[in-house]
């Protein structure tokens, strides 16, 4: 899988500010927070193989 894009790290930081009752000022929090996820889940994919590294 790609690098996240823009959208799909502002959807998941959304969705997990969301989940956290949506607190104020912390937009930079949530953001970090969903692309790290991202970036964790391509590293996990077991379909991966030593050409997509």
């Amino acid at each position: 899988m790609p690098e996240p894009t823009e959208q799909d790290i502002r959807e998941r930081a959304h969705r997990l500010w969301e989940q956290a009752g949506k607190p104020e000022g912390r937009e930079d929090e949530f953001w970090q927070a969903a692309e790290q996820e991202l970036r964790n889940e391509d590293k996990s994919n077991t379909t991966r193989t030593p050409d997509t590294l």
